[in-house]
């Protein structure tokens, strides 16, 4: 299960932070959130030149995975 229904609907690098971010508003407020946030920010900045289509949807995947762990944790 995913941590939000939209995870689904994922299919761009914008699509997936904005997603992200939503994930991270179900988090407790305070230092976890604040991390996982800045954690979020600085991941777009390392594959900001990623071009490979096949490439940027393995991020994806992977990106979606850890935030249902993350939120199931």
């Amino acid at each position: 299960m995913s941590p939000l229904p939209e995870a689904e609907l994922v299919r761009s690098s914008v699509q997936l932070y904005r997603y992200l971010l939503r994930c991270c508003r179900r988090l407790p407020p305070g230092p976890v959130q604040q991390h996982y946030r800045h954690a979020i920010r600085q991941s777009f900045k390392v594959h900001a030149d990623e071009d490979d289509p096949e490439r940027i949807q393995q991020i994806i995947k992977r990106a979606i995975e850890d935030a249902d762990w993350v939120m199931n944790k």
